[in-house]
C-alpha cells in the first residue's frame, strides 16, 4: 500500500490547479491560482477523494480525530466543514454544534457538555465552534465572570493535553476574514431569505465590538497556541481558497495510506414469485415537476 502523500503534487495528477501564475502564500510556500472555471470544483473532488481514504484509514487503526472550527462570524467555517463531511459515512464523522447551554449545563464543569461528544476509536469528529465560546464571545458579551474566564484560560491547555496523551489528534483551526470581507457576507446573508437565519442578534452586536473580539483573540492565542495543539491560521477572505487549504492541511496532518476497498460486483437481482400490491392502494406525493 502506498502511502498517500497529498503535499507532494504531481504534474497530471488531475489536481485542478494551474501549472502557471504561482504565487507565495502567506507562509511563504508556493501557493497556485485556480486558473479557470470548474478548478475549484476539480479539485474539491480530488480532496474529498483523499479524505474517503482519511476516513478509512481512521476507521482501520481506530484513531480518535477532533477538529475544532473557530473564528469569526460568516468567516465560512460552516463552508469548509460541509465540504469536509458531505462525502463521509455519517456514522463515523460527526459534526457538532452545540445550541445554548441549559441551565443544567450551566451549573456543570465547564468542559463537560463538550467531553461527550469527544470522538471514540475509528471516529472524526468535527466541532462548529467549541469550548472557545468561554473565550469570545462569553468573554466579550459578558456572559462569563473574570474568574471563569481566567479559569478557562488556565485550565484550557491542561485540558487540551490531556485530550492529546489520551491519543486523540486534536487540530484547531481559526478562521480569519477581514472587516470589509466580513459585511459584504453579512450584506449577502440579509439579502438572501434562504440565509437570513445565519445572522443572529449576536452576530450584528459583533460588527460594533469587533475590535473586543480581536482582543479576545489575541489573549485566547497567547494563552491556548501551545505545542501539543497549536492553532492554524486559515486566511477565509476567499472561500473557495479557504476551504482548499484547509482540508489540504488537514490531510497533511495525519499520514495514513488507501484502504479504499476493491470496487464490488453486484449479485443479480432475484425477484422471485413477488407481486407487487396494487398501486391504487398506496398514497404517491403529486408530481408537479418532472423531466
Amino acid at each position: 500500500m502506498a502511502k498517500q502523500d497529498v503535499r507532494a503534487e504531481k504534474n497530471g495528477g488531475g489536481i485542478g490547479l494551474a501549472a502557471a501564475g504561482e504565487l507565495k502564500g502567506s507562509n511563504g510556500r508556493e501557493a497556485r491560482g485556480l486558473d479557470c472555471k470548474g478548478a475549484y470544483e476539480k479539485e474539491l473532488r480530488r480532496l474529498q477523494v483523499e479524505l474517503v481514504k482519511l476516513q478509512e484509514w481512521v476507521k482501520a487503526r481506530g484513531l480518535k480525530v477532533l477538529c475544532i472550527f473557530e473564528g469569526r462570524d460568516a468567516a465560512g467555517k460552516g463552508g469548509v466543514i460541509k465540504r469536509i463531511s458531505e462525502c463521509l459515512n455519517p456514522r463515523a464523522c460527526r459534526v457538532v454544534a452545540l445550541p445554548t447551554p441549559t441551565d443544567r449545563e450551566k451549573n456543570q464543569w465547564y468542559f463537560q457538555r463538550y467531553a461527550a461528544h469527544l470522538p471514540a476509536a475509528g471516529e472524526i469528529v468535527l466541532f462548529d465552534r467549541s469550548w472557545y465560546n468561554r473565550a469570545g464571545v462569553e468573554r466579550v458579551m459578558g456572559f462569563c465572570t473574570e474568574a471563569e474566564y481566567m479559569e478557562f484560560m488556565q485550565s484550557c491547555p491542561e485540558f487540551e493535553r490531556m485530550l492529546v496523551r489520551s491519543g486523540i489528534i486534536l487540530i484547531k483551526y481559526w478562521f480569519s476574514v477581514s472587516d470589509d470581507e466580513q459585511e459584504r457576507r453579512f450584506h449577502k446573508r440579509i439579502e438572501d431569505p434562504t440565509k437570513r437565519w445565519k445572522l443572529s442578534p449576536m452576530d450584528l452586536e459583533s460588527r460594533r465590538r469587533w475590535v473586543d473580539y480581536s482582543r479576545a483573540k489575541d489573549a485566547m492565542f497567547a494563552y491556548t497556541d501551545i505545542k501539543q495543539a497549536p492553532w492554524h491560521v486559515v486566511n477565509a477572505d476567499n472561500k473557495k481558497c479557504a476551504r482548499l487549504n484547509c482540508i489540504h492541511h488537514l490531510l497533511s496532518t495525519i499520514p495514513y495510506e488507501d484502504l479504499t476497498p476493491k470496487p464490488v460486483v453486484l449479485p443479480k437481482l432475484e425477484k422471485g414469485n413477488y407481486v407487487r400490491p396494487p398501486l391504487s392502494e398506496q398514497s404517491f406525493v403529486p408530481e408537479l415537476y418532472t423531466m
